[in-house]
């Protein structure tokens, strides 16, 4: 493990494999290093590529900061920065779901991301968005984390029955442990816009999986619409997914025609 300390002073633990031109991957809600798709997805694109995964601020090993801190969008994207930084100052960044949204506000504000792959960004700026922020905030803030979890699962899609299957689970508790951070991606979720999109100036690329929702088929041409010139695959795969063999190839060609 390894980490960089975020302009806040937040350490952010990160890992690196790989040799050739810098892609960060951006992990979307309930993941980080230890639980999530970042690994196997890092692990094909290190044949080309030197590969950052990291655990966002709260998440794994990373630290995080108080609440007198600045906004939890300026914190993330801070810590994205600080990863460019580290990794020479330019990257190719891959978000995944809300890891999606932060890439993109990321690109906004700061210099060195030199394309974007984002796979399936969800709704964003929604009222609908707002007011889970709010409610995952009430429950974790009450210490019903266990609620908050399952709260954001059903709002996410997932079936009832799977939710009450997943309460005995052996990851439920790392789960609970980080279900603040549902706060925080939600947050970056809902406020952001995707009238802003118009002025993201790098080549961008969004990938869906052809078995997810309408909903995120949705929101992914939308966000396709949004970006200039901004490409668009749907790759056979599952809920929310695509396998890291078949994704992988994908950006590997986009970042090499975008170098």
């Amino acid at each position: 493990m390894n980490t960089v300390t975020s302009s806040d002073g937040t350490r952010i633990a990160f890992d690196r494999v790989g040799e050739g031109p810098a892609v960060i991957l951006v992990d979307g809600a309930m993941c980080y290093r230890g639980a999530g798709p970042s690994g196997a997805l890092a692990a094909e694109l290190a044949r080309d590529f030197t590969v950052y995964t990291y655990d966002r601020r709260g998440r794994g090993e990373s630290g995080d900061s108080d609440a007198t801190a600045a906004p939890i969008v300026e914190r993330e994207i801070a810590d994205l920065v600080a990863l460019v930084e580290h990794a020479g100052g330019t990257a190719f960044v891959f978000g995944h779901s809300s890891g999606a949204v932060l890439a993109l506000e990321a690109s906004l504000h700061a210099k060195g991301i030199a394309g974007l792959a984002l796979f399936e960004p969800p709704p964003v700026g929604s009222d609908a968005e707002a007011a889970l922020r709010d409610r995952l905030d009430e429950l974790v803030r009450a210490g019903r984390r266990g609620e908050a979890v399952e709260v954001f699962q059903a709002a996410v899609g997932i079936p009832p029955a799977m939710i009450a299957g997943m309460r005995n689970s052996p990851f439920r508790p790392a789960l609970e442990a980080i279900a603040h951070t549902l706060v925080y991606d939600t947050t970056i979720t809902s406020s952001a816009r995707t009238d802003r999109y118009a002025s993201v100036a790098v080549p961008t690329l969004l990938v869906d999986s052809q078995a997810s929702p309408e909903t995120l088929h949705t929101s992914t041409r939308t966000v396709a619409r949004a970006v200039p010139g901004a490409l668009h695959r749907s790759l056979p795969g599952g809920f929310h997914d695509v396998e890291a063999s078949l994704l992988a190839p994908v950006l590997t060609h986009f970042f090499n025609e975008a170098s």
